[in-house]
């Protein structure tokens, strides 16, 4: 038998003014966008920003639907809506803010596991880490070098 032992790189930030400009930007981006969420069933707002390389930045909020499984994560509009209208540009960074209409939500909150996968997908495209930035609505920031930080053992085209 062999052991793995896995080790994600997780930094923590207390507060926005922390971060660099950029990513400021993002965030504000972001909560821009969260206050856009079609949430009626889950009351829990996501709004995401990422920033090209042309330094356009990109948002996309949660839209939910009566029949769940046809909604869209904010992660993924986003990556999507960039994936179509600029498929040649990288995406340098992004920063994913959530806010609930039932309390507080002062941790930050990471992509759930299908918005990993596809936003790996965009990472493995472009040859190039997507430096990924989550918080709630308040309290610490987390940050992880790359989307796969998220996804140890990814499933990826090459498997296929």
């Amino acid at each position: 038998m062999e052991e793995i032992n896995i080790r994600t790189l997780v930094r923590l930030y207390p507060n926005l003014m922390e971060l660099p400009k950029d990513i400021r930007e993002l965030f504000e981006a972001a909560a821009e966008a969260r206050a856009k969420a079609y949430a009626p069933y889950s009351n829990f707002q996501v709004g995401a920003a990422l920033r090209l390389a042309s330094g356009k930045i990109i948002t996309g909020s949660n839209q939910e639907n009566a029949s769940f499984p046809s909604g869209l994560c904010a992660e993924r509009t986003a990556v999507f809506y960039a994936g179509a209208q600029y498929p040649t540009e990288n995406i340098i960074a992004m920063a994913i803010t959530v806010k609930s209409l039932n309390q507080t939500v002062d941790t930050p909150i990471s992509p759930c596991g299908a918005c990993r996968q596809s936003l790996l997908e965009y990472e493995v495209k472009q040859g190039q880490n997507i430096p990924i930035y989550f918080r709630g609505e308040t309290g610490k920031i987390a940050q992880v070098s790359a989307v796969q930080e998220l996804l140890p053992f990814a499933f990826s085209g090459k498997l296929l």
